[in-house]
């Protein structure tokens, strides 16, 4: 795929490119300039079930995107911001753990394999570190803004990956996530569902796998059966999709949860 352009609206126009010959650090701080010109403007967000409810329904949305290794989020992630774009939707691109300088770092210590262990908890407070500094940098002040974000990643995988697969006590993340969060949560999250074997096979042709994708087949059984278990338990917020169809359908299915979002904004 090539690299992703993401396009914010503040007082200038900008387009913030993923993927291009930049040092990985570009993006981020470009965005820290133009978010922190609003910083008052966050002050609210957080207080309710999700963003809509939080602070009413001028505010942006905020949709995630999950699933496991190889299901195609990059791709599919493309396609939702050109969606909405085209929609006259002022999007933000933006993916965890990352999102920000100091964020991005975390992510680097979090992927890179290493030969000293990486205790579940010390991966486990790294994210939540990442997510705090993410948050009040960037998706915070996007929304108060109106601006959509489009997050790859959110608490979900927390409760998949350390959850599921790690086996974390998930009435810990549950303390973490309200610790980081409040009460803020993703307006809609598109749960993208393959078989494992499938999907690690994709994910291993992109690149050699990082400490994460380098895990086991039945660690990633135990993070779709969590991904799963969210999607039956909250149909209202999360769609399972199938992402073994061919990709012309996949996308038919998140257009049809777009088109749904949008006719219920205020």
């Amino acid at each position: 795929m090539g690299p992703i352009s993401i396009r914010l609206v503040a007082s200038t126009r900008s387009v913030y490119t993923y993927g291009a010959k930049r040092p990985a650090w570009w993006v981020f701080v470009e965005n820290k300039v133009l978010f922190k010109r609003k910083r008052k403007a966050v002050k609210g967000v957080g207080m309710g079930a999700s963003v809509s409810e939080s602070v009413g329904a001028n505010i942006g949305r905020f949709i995630t995107m999950e699933g496991t290794e190889g299901v195609g989020k990059s791709t599919n992630l493309g396609f939702v911001r050109d969606w909405l774009t085209s929609r006259g939707i002022h999007v933000v691109v933006t993916r965890e753990p990352g999102g920000t300088p100091l964020a991005e770092e975390i992510r680097h210590l979090l992927l890179s394999n290493r030969d000293e262990p990486v205790f579940p908890l010390t991966e486990l407070l790294l994210i939540f570190a990442a997510r705090a500094q993410h948050l009040e940098q960037v998706v915070k002040p996007a929304l108060a803004r109106g601006h959509w974000v489009l997050c790859d990643r959110f608490t979900d995988s927390t409760f998949a990956y350390q959850g599921g697969g790690r086996g974390f006590d998930r009435a810990q993340i549950r303390q973490l996530e309200t610790l980081v969060q409040g009460t803020l949560r993703p307006d809609m999250t598109l749960i993208l569902d393959i078989d494992i074997e499938l999907g690690l096979s994709r994910a291993r042709q992109r690149s050699e796998p990082d400490r994460f994708e380098g895990e086991t087949i039945a660690f990633f059984q135990r993070v779709r059966g969590v991904y799963q278990e969210l999607a039956a338990s909250a149909p209202e917020r999360y769609t399972l999709v199938d992402a073994g169809q061919p990709l012309a359908a996949v996308q038919e299915d998140i257009e049809q949860v777009l088109v749904t979002l949008l006719d219920g904004r205020g």
